[in-house]
C-alpha cells in the first residue's frame, strides 16, 4: 500500500512538473522558488512564493464625472508647472462613474501623452480608459479572457521576475490609477468585513493656514491657483500602475490594460489586510512616476512604499457583490466609531437621493455592472456632486 501510494505521488508530481513547464513556455506567472532563493533576498522570495495567498485591492469606487475627473487630477510637468489633463480622444464618452468597479471592467488612468503621440512632450499627461486587468504584449489568443492568471494587481517586489509586467516597466509603460479609494476586507471568525480606503479629506471651513499633517503631500497643494477653476471636491488616491498594448492576433483595435502594483501594508493598515496598493503620495511622486524619459525604471520602483497616510471606515456587505453598484456601497456601517472623514462621508451620501448618472449605460457597458450616479444637496466639503454643464446635453444612447 505504502509503495503505492509513493508510485501515485511520484507520478502527480511528475504530471504537476510537466505542466509547470509547460506553463513557463508559454509565458505564465509561475516563478521558481528554488531557482529565485538563489538570487534575490529572503523577503522577496517569501513575497513570491505566498503570493497567492490572498487576493487584494480587488474593488474600487471613482465617482467623479469626465470633467470632474480632470479637474481633480492635476499633475506638474518638469518645470514645476501645476496642469489640468485632457482626455484621450473618445475617452471620456466611453467612461462611466462607478461606485463598485471590479477587473475586467474599464477604469481611467493617468500618463504620459507620449505613449499615444510620439511628439508629445513626456512631461505631457492625459486622461486614458483602459481594462483593469494587464493584458500582456505577448498574449497569443484572440480573446484576452482566455488569459488563465490574474493580472489585476502586482507585487512590486516581484516585478522584475515576471514577464508580463518586467517588459511593460522596462519600456517606460507606467501609470496612475485614478479612484476615490478602494475595498479591502478584513477575515473575521465566520466572515468578512468590508472596509473603503481612501485619502483623508479637507473637512469643510478648514483654516488654508493651518499647517497640514507633513506626512500627507497631497494635502500641501490645496488651495493652490491653476488652469481653470480650482477643484475643491473629493482628493483622488493615485496609484501606481503599469500598463501594456495588446493586439489581436486577427486584427482590429489595440486594447489597453493596467495592473495596480502593489506593496506591503502600511501599520495602520495591517489589521485590515497584509497588502495594499502602491500609493503616491503628492504631485512630485506622480510626476516622478510617469517621467519615464528621465527617471529610469529601477528609480521609479523606489516609489513604490507602503504610504500610512491613509484613512478608512467600514461598509456594508452590500459591495460583496460587484452588480451592486450605488452610493450605499460607500456609506458607512454604524460600527466601530466613523472617523471625521466617514462622517463627512455620511452626511454627503445621506444627503445624495440616488438617481441614475448615465441612464444609457447597460450592465454589459461595464462588465455587467450596473452604474448609478451621484445628486443631492449643496452641504458640506462635496457641493461639487451637484455642479452640472448647463451646455451639456444628456445622452440618450
Amino acid at each position: 500500500a505504502a509503495d503505492r501510494v509513493t508510485a501515485s505521488v511520484t507520478s502527480l508530481c511528475c504530471c504537476c512538473w510537466r505542466a509547470g513547464s509547460e506553463w513557463s513556455r508559454r509565458g505564465s506567472e509561475s516563478v521558481s522558488t528554488r531557482r529565485l532563493s538563489a538570487q534575490l533576498p529572503v523577503s522577496v522570495v517569501r513575497s513570491v512564493a505566498v503570493g497567492s495567498r490572498a487576493a487584494m485591492c480587488g474593488r474600487t469606487a471613482c465617482t467623479l464625472a469626465p470633467d470632474e475627473l480632470s479637474r481633480a487630477s492635476w499633475y506638474r510637468d518638469r518645470s514645476g508647472r501645476r496642469r489640468r489633463p485632457q482626455w484621450r480622444e473618445g475617452d471620456a464618452e466611453k467612461y462611466r462613474p462607478s461606485y463598485n468597479r471590479s477587473p475586467q471592467s474599464l477604469g481611467p488612468v493617468l500618463l504620459s501623452h507620449r505613449h499615444f503621440n510620439k511628439d508629445a512632450p513626456v512631461d505631457e499627461c492625459v486622461l486614458a480608459l483602459m481594462r483593469w486587468g494587464l493584458v500582456p504584449a505577448w498574449f497569443r489568443d484572440s480573446d484576452p479572457k482566455a488569459l488563465q492568471f490574474s493580472t489585476s494587481n502586482c507585487r512590486s517586489e516581484s516585478i522584475l521576475q515576471k514577464k508580463s509586467y518586467k517588459e511593460p516597466l522596462l519600456q517606460g509603460r507606467r501609470c496612475v490609477v485614478l479612484v476615490d479609494g478602494f475595498y479591502e476586507w478584513r477575515r473575521q471568525e465566520k466572515d468578512k468585513q468590508p472596509f473603503f480606503i481612501y485619502f483623508p479629506q479637507s473637512p469643510p471651513g478648514l483654516d488654508p493656514a493651518a499647517p497640514k499633517p507633513p506626512s500627507c503631500p497631497h494635502l500641501l497643494d490645496q488651495g493652490e491657483e491653476g488652469e481653470g477653476s480650482e477643484w475643491t471636491g473629493w482628493k483622488l488616491l493615485t496609484v501606481a500602475g503599469l500598463f501594456d498594448r495588446w493586439s489581436p492576433p486577427g486584427g482590429g483595435e489595440d486594447l489597453y490594460s493596467y495592473t495596480v502594483l502593489t506593496v506591503e501594508a502600511s501599520p495602520s493598515l495591517q489589521g485590515i489586510h497584509d497588502r495594499m496598493p502602491a500609493v503616491l503620495d503628492g504631485e512630485d511622486a506622480v510626476q516622478r512616476w510617469l517621467d519615464f524619459g528621465e527617471v529610469r525604471p529601477l528609480d521609479a520602483l523606489t516609489l513604490l512604499r507602503p504610504t500610512d497616510c491613509l484613512t478608512f471606515h467600514p461598509v456594508s456587505a452590500l459591495v460583496n457583490n460587484s452588480r451592486n453598484n450605488s452610493p450605499t456601497c460607500l456609506q458607512p456601517s454604524q460600527t466601530p466609531p466613523p472617523s471625521a472623514s466617514s462622517k463627512m462621508m455620511r452626511n454627503w451620501l445621506s444627503a445624495a437621493p440616488l438617481q441614475k448618472r448615465k441612464a444609457s449605460e447597460t450592465p454589459e457597458e461595464q462588465g455587467g455592472v450596473e452604474v448609478l450616479g451621484r445628486g443631492g444637496a449643496r452641504s458640506g466639503i462635496l457641493k461639487w456632486v451637484t455642479r452640472t454643464d448647463p451646455n451639456k446635453k444628456p445622452r440618450t444612447g
